[in-house]
This record gives structure tokens, sequence and C-alpha cells, in this order.
């Protein structure tokens, strides 16, 4: 599966330099000037994940593959991108690639870096990123509401559709984001041809000062008061201090450089996995001698869906699935103990993959 989180904010408030510390694949030009970032950046980013070095310790694989997620380096939004400032609808467009957005926020003074919004104010920059992608989304909603209340006049099936391109209207018009409208499954499909920018989930990171990364400050504070009701999640960090540990190639360096700060874990990985979980997915694994692998799926997803993942010829050709809970290997240390304690279990076609399911595939093509 290859899904994106696209890192959004306005200028000059650390995206690329979150990019540049996350990405382990491609460096972003982090600079102090507008629009410093114009063509998307993409990089691969490893999922951490201690249960797949867990597995590993015990199978003594040749090689361990963790799961990824691609992460991308928007550029920045000025006041009036909707309506084509700055670099308006490119974008935009680049949002509404993306399946979930990494907000970033400025939450520290610095006079040093460039701000043309005036005092440090973290609820106004957010509103402002949010006004723009509210008004193109009304803007979009507009334009098939016209045309589903052409054709509602004759069938009447588009009628429900109508109900609800009305009902976003309203919610956007009220200043509010798709994502905080409580829309059924239904609902949402009828709305999903036009990849609505507020619809998708958000992770917001609040960028502080080093002597607030672990307790946050009063910016900090301000914001996750305003998102609450979003349905979004929080995450304070300094993002130069994540960039100069991800730029360390020694292990022990960055442990030590981390003990400095107080910090058991880069912040990095937990935003990693929040942006993970933020696009609603779940990691099953495959453990041989060859291999421990980490393989990315969606939740609900079914066996014969999950087997595709690794190979197409898996799902087409599915018999059965032999599942191992991933707790029942550790306690039992091996597949073969699993097996002989009654712990590996045999699915079938309408088997949901659980989270940390450690599964092997039968199959016939």
């Amino acid at each position: 599966m290859s899904l994106q989180a696209g890192i959004v904010g306005l200028p000059n408030v650390g995206k690329s330099t979150l990019f540049n510390a996350v990405s382990s694949s491609a460096k972003a030009q982090a600079s102090n000037y507008r629009f410093c970032t114009i063509e998307p950046n993409v990089g691969l980013v490893d999922v951490p994940d201690e249960r797949l070095q867990k597995l590993a310790e015990l199978v003594h694989p040749d090689r361990i593959v963790p799961t990824q997620i691609e992460i991308v380096d928007i550029a920045g939004l000025v006041r009036g991108a909707s309506k084509g400032e700055g670099l308006g609808n490119k974008f935009l467009g680049n949002i509404r690639e993306v399946d979930a957005i990494i907000h970033v926020i400025r939450c520290f003074e610095d006079e040093n870096i460039l701000r043309e919004e005036g005092a440090i104010n973290p609820v106004s920059d957010k509103e402002i990123i949010d006004t723009e992608l509210q008004l193109k989304d009304l803007e979009s909603v507009e334009k098939k509401l016209q045309r589903t209340e052409k054709m509602a006049k004759a069938d009447p099936k588009m009628k429900a559709e109508l109900e609800v391109l009305l009902r976003c209207k309203t919610h956007l018009e009220q200043g509010k984001s798709i994502r905080s409208l409580d829309l059924s499954k239904e609902e949402r499909n009828a709305i999903a041809d036009l990849f609505l920018l507020t619809e998708k989930p958000v992770l917001y990171v609040a960028n502080v000062d080093e002597a607030s990364m672990h307790t946050g400050n009063k910016y900090s504070e301000a914001l996750v008061a305003s998102v609450t009701g979003e349905n979004a999640e929080v995450i304070i960090m300094n993002n130069s201090i994540e960039a100069q540990i991800a730029e360390m190639e020694n292990k022990e360096d960055q442990q030590m450089f981390m003990e400095e700060y107080g910090m058991t874990e880069p912040a990095l990985n937990r935003l990693i996995r929040m942006a993970y979980h933020l696009l609603n997915l779940n990691t099953y694994f495959t453990a041989g001698v060859q291999e421990v692998r980490a393989w990315t799926i969606g939740k609900g997803w079914k066996a014969p869906q999950a087997a595709g993942v690794i190979h197409t010829d898996f799902e087409k050709g599915f018999i059965k699935a032999e599942v191992i809970s991933y707790e029942d290997y550790i306690t039992y240390g091996s597949e073969a103990a699993c097996r002989d304690a009654g712990k590996l279990r045999i699915e079938g076609k309408e088997y949901i993959v659980k989270d940390g399911d450690v599964m092997h595939f039968r199959f016939n093509v």
C-alpha cells in the first residue's frame, strides 16, 4: 500500500526541517524565505515498531524489513490561496492527493525567523489554513450541488445525495471542516468523488522551543484547546532537535544526545506511528529465517486482501491463512512451539486480520 501523509503549514514554521528529519530517502531544502518548497518533496519513512525487533530476536532472520509510509513536504500556504494567492491552486492540488495531513504550527518565538502574520498566534495560523481549505471545499461542493439539484428533479434517488451536499455546504459556511461533520459511511461515499480537503484526518505538530519540548507552552496549550471536538491529534516537539538526531548515523551518539535532552526516543517515532494510525492502518507480520517483515493493511481487511499485499497471486489463489497472535508468538518463542501449544489457527476467507497477527498464507495458482 502506498499511502501518503502531507506536511502543510504557513511559510517558515518548520515544515521542511521536519521533513528532513522524518524522511529516510530524501532531504528537503530548509531556508528562511517564502515558498522555499515549490515542488513537493516525497520521502519513504520506516514505521518504528518494537514488535518487529522482538520477533527478529526470536527468529534470527537474514534481514528485517519494516513497513513504510510516504511523507510529502508541500509548499507553504498563504492567506488567499483558495483564490490563487501564493502557489494557490498548486498547493491545494498537492494536498488533495494525500490521504492525511500533518499540519505544522509555529509555537515558539524567534526574531531571526521571518513571520508575516505578526505576533505568534498558533490558533490564528491554524485558522488561516483551515479557512483556505474550507473555501476550496465549499467551491467544490457548490459546483456539484448545481448539477445534483437538476438531477434530483428527475431522479428521486439523487435527493439523498443532494441532502448530504446541502449539509456539507452549511457546515463549511459555518467555518467548520467536513471531518467534524457526523456523516455515515454511505453519506461519505456520496461525496467521495470530491476528495474534500477538510475531510482528511489531521495531525497537528506544535513546533516548540527547546525549553518546552517536554511540557509544552502557552502557544501549544492554546492550539490543543482550539482542536477540541475536531477529531484530530496534537503532538508537541522541537523540529530542529529532531533534525539533529536524524542526522546522526551513530546510534550511540544519538542515544547520548537524547539523554542530554531527557528523551527515551525521538519524538519523530511517535509522530510516524501517529501518522500511520491516522491513516487507519494496521500491521501484520511474516516471520521466517530469510526475513521478518511488517506489512501494511487497512483496518478491517480480510485475510485474502492481506495476502494480496505480498503478491496479487496470493489473493487470487487464497486457500487458508495460518495465524499466530503476536502475544502468543512472544510467549511461546517460536512457530513450532505455538503449533504444539495449539496457538496456531487456520483461518479462511472471512477472517478479519488483527493488528500484530503473524501470518503464513496457503494459496494455489
